[in-house]
């Protein structure tokens, strides 16, 4: 039902903005509007509604110059991924008596000047801050971990990678060595 009254009175309206409307004053100052000509009545001028055309929309998945700085950023930030993200030493890879370990990150594409780059060792960070390498002198015995989380300009994870690398070193206590 009301269904069928919705079509009804979107077809009055549409028959009615066709037609001529007419009005007029009566001695008590009320208005009365009819679709027919009235005895001392006056058409009214209707002026047509005002309309808007939005702009046409960019394309999805095209390269558009013509849009926003801010929009062509996002849009940079969201297709944005490093292809290779590899920590070095190898996971498991073990050093005997070694006087210095070199901790690195090797990323394809190179490190972009925004993001920042967290490297950590056995969870204290790097001596030097964003950096993508440092050299651990006189590493402990036992075995180590390492980790890098490389964020964007927005706190974003764009990479990160984990290993685990040993150390050992011969003691005089060794059953080894008599």
């Amino acid at each position: 039902m009301k269904r069928v009254s919705a079509v009804f009175l979107l077809t009055l309206c549409a028959a009615t903005a066709l037609a001529e409307t007419y009005v007029r004053i009566e001695k008590d100052g009320s208005k009365t509007y009819s679709d027919r000509p009235l005895p001392g009545g006056q058409p009214v001028d209707i002026q047509p509604a005002q309309t808007y055309s939005a702009p046409p929309a960019p394309e999805i998945g095209g390269t558009n110059s013509n849009l926003p700085r801010e929009q062509q950023l996002l849009k940079e930030m969201n297709d944005f991924r490093y292809a290779s993200c590899v920590l070095t030493p190898k996971n498991d890879e073990t050093f005997q008596n070694p006087t210095s370990v070199s901790v690195a990150v090797a990323l394809q594409p190179a490190l972009r000047p925004a993001d920042v780059v967290e490297l950590r060792v056995d969870g204290a960070a790097a001596p030097a801050p964003g950096a993508l390498a440092f050299v651990i002198s006189q590493p402990s015995r036992g075995s180590h971990t390492a980790s890098v989380v490389i964020k964007d300009r927005y706190g974003k994870t764009m990479c990160n990678a984990n290993t685990t690398f040993h150390v050992f070193r011969a003691s005089v206590n060794s059953p080894a060595r008599r």
